[in-house]
């Protein structure tokens, strides 16, 4: 059983509030050893924190603004919120990016609360965990900046263009995919094979996006390995091998000391 790490899970999402801690048990069993839990709210940040501390060693949480909020965004306010996650132990900024696909805040919202965010991640010494969709030349814009201010990050469940994953890549950033590859829709082999070893990660994104057999059901940790197996078809790589790179590239871009070693 090859081990992995989720690199991004909403497990403080209230699907989960019945079960949580099988949720848990069942990702450890199949070959877990960390769980990134994104607060992608300054709430749900705030239930990944308890997450991680009843889970300590193999759940870690982060801290961000969706860019679905952004409307809401006040910089005087949610700054030094998010600022404190950081000091309790948050280990990245997000998930925080760009969304031009539903629009659900202004743009111009959106662009300023991530770039508000990327400020707080080159303060803190922090990646940042970027959301995009359809919104390809200003996340460009955004890893520039962020990368020139020394800050990585992760373009987490990917699915747009080689050209902006390989800006990422160029950037010392890596990119992260998702179930979604598992899907007869998802043909871009390519796209999988282009991201170095060291820059590739996997993530379940559940509750959302289960992979293929379990599409349209909740989705949990548990069943990465059936994202790692199809990215490992993809880039021709061997499976075991590929999973210990995902393990190192996470614990390297999220500063990760988990409870299991890898191998």
């Amino acid at each position: 059983m090859a081990q992995f790490i989720d690199s991004h899970t909403h497990l403080a999402d209230q699907a989960f509030d019945d079960d949580r801690g099988a949720v848990i048990t069942r990702a450890r069993g199949a070959g877990a050893v960390a769980l990134v839990c994104i607060g992608e709210s300054i709430e749900a940040a705030h239930r990944a924190h308890a997450i991680a501390s009843r889970h300590a060693g193999l759940v870690f949480w982060t801290a961000g603004i969706h860019p679905h909020d952004a409307a809401s965004f006040d910089e005087a306010r949610d700054i030094p919120a998010l600022d404190a996650c950081l000091t309790d132990g948050a280990v990245a900024v997000g998930e925080c990016g760009l969304d031009y696909h539903y629009d659900n805040s202004p743009r111009d919202a959106q662009r300023a609360a991530v770039r508000a965010q990327v400020a707080l991640a080159a303060r803190r010494a922090r990646p940042v965990v970027i959301h995009t969709r359809d919104a390809e030349d200003d996340t460009r814009s955004v890893i520039a900046e962020a990368a020139a201010a020394g800050v990585a990050g992760v373009l987490h469940c990917y699915t747009g263009s080689a050209a902006l994953a390989t800006h990422a890549v160029d950037r010392g950033w890596y990119v992260s995919f998702s179930g979604i590859i598992t899907f007869k829709k998802f043909t871009d082999d390519a796209l999988l094979a282009l991201v170095p070893p060291t820059r590739v990660l996997v993530e379940s994104d559940a509750p959302y996006l289960a992979p293929v057999p379990y599409r349209g059901k909740r989705n949990e940790p548990a069943w990465v390995p059936l994202t790692l197996a199809r990215l490992a078809r993809a880039r021709n790589a061997d499976p075991t091998e590929l999973a210990a790179a995902t393990i190192e590239n996470a614990r390297r871009l999220f500063g990760l000391v988990s409870s299991s070693p890898a191998g």
